[in-house]
């Protein structure tokens, strides 16, 4: 078997590992984060269930982290207290982003994590298989259910060579995302091995994993080796490590090579993590701003890297620079050994241990400004500033352009300074708060921002509307439930999130909704691509959406759709799809009947504008059950087993 193999074979409650089938896992681990935390919380308390049945579950609080208004706060409050009553592990607010600290704290090689963040694949750095979910899912796994996923083809990255110097582990992705698109990882887990692999340690591993989610992936899983090993002990967690590698004999459904030794640094420019060219093609571009962190290049070692460039340097004058530390174990190890006041004699602004201006909040840069960023998405609109061009380098892109000025590429900026790797960090886990032993007597804090969330109901007989907005290929849920500074406050009251569905498409389309008491969405390739927030399914269904057609669906999406009984519904022919106009009347008859006809296969026909079109609704048997029950909360509770 290969990796990926023996991780799914080993929590297998349903189906079996032919790619296409539908399958089943156990859940050892769960993750929320505040963003998308209270939210799923809701959804458990919803349940009934008294306490999370999983291994480890874990709340942190690392996105809404500015306090402008009581209403951050307030959510905070809800999810440290909610935690307490159910068993779950409560990361403070600046103990660090969800990925870097649960990689540190809580990773084990083998087992599997769910959680309520497209970027949970960054634990599969330490042989985790490591999935990215909704809410809603994650709440049944937090309940003791399994999670349901169409097995993915596994693609090997078979890696040779070792990284150049000043070439890093972000441009082995950049180069992935350049080969495969966005797309190119759909339906897929990206398993790496061959002996390139060897010479990359857990972090440089992380940041593959992490934006292996911009390839559409399901995740990314490397093996647990002496690399590993020499992470966990040195995080005083030698005892969990265990080994976990390919058989020599193992098979792949797909191989892609990579010479490590070819590549050079590159950067995607605005405004998709696929539109990736060398950096030295590039280079010479203005920049106002860079910022340096995320989940995806937030760790020690990027951060040493990134210290020892800026040592006895300046920041260029016109040039704002931002660092954003991955977790508070980092920042003590920084500051312990004199790299923190190196970041900051150059110039840098240090952040708080969060995601900050990965997720719009705070940093937006200036009007028409240029930006590098070491994240791992560069969507339009989500630094906060629609006209600013946001361009994802590495760490060592970013470091040098920030004291010439302009675009550079390193590798022609002298050599990478040398740094040493702790034996042993310092740990502290003072900023984690288990919960009691019995939390019957918790009692749940709710501020007066948290509403009770839209609940589906099943499909009526009929299905009618307008088709509300035509949408072109790879719309993100940032487009469909934007997320910014002003906004992300509001992530538990989905009324007020609403008016906002689809703004940065439509500014109208919230009130045209309203008006026509729902209707359609129709949209191209890759709809719903990007962050998983559950949102972006849960202001439709609030504005009355039934169904959403489209050419094809991004992987987590769909799933929230199903979840929340919204149609994900595809054009048999692409013809149909160029023909359809918005305010088109769209009318599914016997939705019902239909709906339990496809999980066999069966076309789901539609009149649009009085043509009669074919879609098709490719579902199991447990999402038709899923959908006439009128989503996975009504599910849970007729089949919830005590």
């Amino acid at each position: 078997m290969n990796i990926a193999q023996k991780l799914i074979s080993g929590h297998l409650v349903h189906g079996d590992l032919t790619p296409g089938g539908e399958i089943a896992i156990r859940i050892d681990q769960t993750l929320t984060q505040d963003s998308t935390g209270t939210m799923a919380y809701l959804q458990f308390e919803a349940m009934g269930i008294e306490r999370v049945k999983t291994k480890r579950s874990v709340a942190y609080i690392d996105h809404n982290m500015l306090q402008s208004g009581s209403e951050n706060a307030d959510d905070h409050r809800y999810i440290q207290t909610v935690a307490a009553k159910h068993g779950i592990v409560f990361s403070r607010p600046g103990n660090g982003i969800c990925h870097q600290v649960h990689l540190e704290r809580f990773s084990i090689p083998g087992q599997t994590l769910l959680g309520s963040d497209s970027h949970t694949p960054t634990c599969g750095a330490a042989g985790m298989l490591a999935i990215g979910a909704g809410g809603l899912d994650v709440a049944v796994a937090m309940g003791g259910g399994a999670y349901y996923l169409t097995m993915p083809r596994i693609c090997r990255v078979y890696l040779t060579g070792e990284l150049n110097r000043m070439v890093s582990a972000k441009d082995v992705i950049l180069e992935l995302l350049r080969r495969l698109s966005v797309k190119g990882g759909m339906g897929k887990i990206m398993e790496y091995g061959g002996p390139g692999v060897k010479t990359l340690s857990v972090p440089e591993r992380a940041t593959i994993a992490n934006m292996g989610a911009e390839l559409g992936a399901t995740t990314t899983v490397f093996p647990s080796d002496e690399r590993t090993r020499d992470f966990f002990s040195a995080r005083g967690r030698a005892g969990q490590w265990v080994r976990l590698e390919a058989d020599p004999d193992a098979e792949y459904d797909e191989e892609i090579e990579l010479d490590l030794s070819s590549l050079h640094p590159m950067a995607a420019q605005p405004h998709s993590p696929d539109n990736v060219v060398p950096v030295s093609e590039i280079a010479g571009i203005k920049i106002d701003q860079v910022c340096i962190g995320s989940c995806t290049n937030s760790s020690f070692c990027d951060l040493m890297r990134v210290a020892g460039i800026l040592d006895g340097k300046r920041v260029a004058p016109d040039v704002s620079l931002t660092i954003s530390p991955g977790s508070r174990q980092v920042l003590k190890a920084l500051a312990k050994n004199g790299a923190l006041a190196k970041l900051v004699t150059a110039g840098a602004r240090v952040l708080e241990c969060a995601c900050g201006p990965c997720i719009g909040m705070g940093q937006a840069p200036a009007t028409n400004a240029i930006s590098l960023r070491t994240f791992n998405r560069n969507f339009y609109g989500r630094s906060g500033t629609p006209s600013a061009g946001v361009y994802l380098v590495s760490p060592e892109t970013a470091a040098v352009s920030a004291v010439e000025g302009y675009l550079t590429d390193p590798e022609r900026h002298g050599t990478e300074p040398p740094y040493d790797v702790p034996e042993r960090f310092e740990i502290d886990d003072g900023m984690l708060i288990m919960p009691p032993a019995d939390g019957r007597n918790v009692d749940v804090v709710r501020g007066p921002n948290i509403k009770p969330f839209p609940r589906a109901v099943p499909p009526a007989e009929t299905m009618s509307g307008e088709a509300l907005i035509k949408l072109g290929d790879n719309i993100t849920t940032d487009h469909i439930m934007p997320s910014n500074a002003k906004l992300l406050p509001f992530r538990s009251n989905v009324p007020y999130l609403a008016d906002f569905c689809l703004s940065p498409c439509d500014p109208d389309f919230a009130a045209r909704a309203k008006a026509k008491n729902g209707g359609f969405i129709i949209g191209g390739e890759n709809y719903g691509q990007g962050s998983s927030r559950e949102h972006a399914a849960l202001a439709p269904l609030y504005l009355g959406v039934k169904a959403v057609l489209a050419k094809s669906f991004a992987r987590i999406h769909r799933a929230n759709l199903i979840n929340n009984g919204i149609l994900p519904l595809t054009f048999a022919d692409a013809a149909d799809y160029d023909a359809v106009s918005e305010g088109d009347e769209i009318v599914i008859a016997e939705a019902p009947a239909q709906i339990a006809a496809a999980a066999e296969g069966a076309a789901v026909t539609a009149s649009i504008a009085g043509r009669e079109v074919e879609l098709r609704l490719d579902i199991t048997p447990r999402q038709r059950d899923i959908l006439l029950a009128g989503g996975l909360l009504n599910y849970t509770r007729e089949h919830r087993e005590d």
